[in-house]
């Protein structure tokens, strides 16, 4: 047994329900949406996860994306914000996401 795989699996479960929280509080671009992760080890990941999982999303009309000028003078940075869609994905996710946790609450005894 092994806790590094449990803990991919609950990455893989969890990590686009976390984005989308995310963009829905503010636009954001993919670099500071990894940069974001990398605060919370458990969810963290890399380049070659998060931004195919930003196509799908906005290739499934749940965010959308614009550019944007840097103000530092770099170049413009792609940001993605959620769409309507998205918002009630989100919705729908957040209500599974309950369920999961008082289920697993009460098999704990809690």
């Amino acid at each position: 047994m092994n806790i590094d795989d449990w803990k991919s699996q609950l990455k893989r479960g969890t990590l686009e329900f976390c984005i989308l929280l995310m963009i829905r509080q503010r636009p954001f671009y993919g670099y500071k949406i990894i940069s974001t992760l990398e605060k919370y080890p458990i969810i963290a990941a890399k380049e070659n996860t998060i931004y195919p999982l930003l196509r799908r999303l906005q290739k499934e009309e749940c965010i959308s994306s614009s550019w944007q000028e840097s103000a530092e003078g770099l170049p413009p940075r792609k940001y993605y914000s959620i769409t309507d869609k998205g918002q009630a994905y989100i919705a729908a996710m957040s209500v599974e996401w309950e369920n999961l946790l008082n289920v697993i609450n009460e098999i704990k005894g809690e």
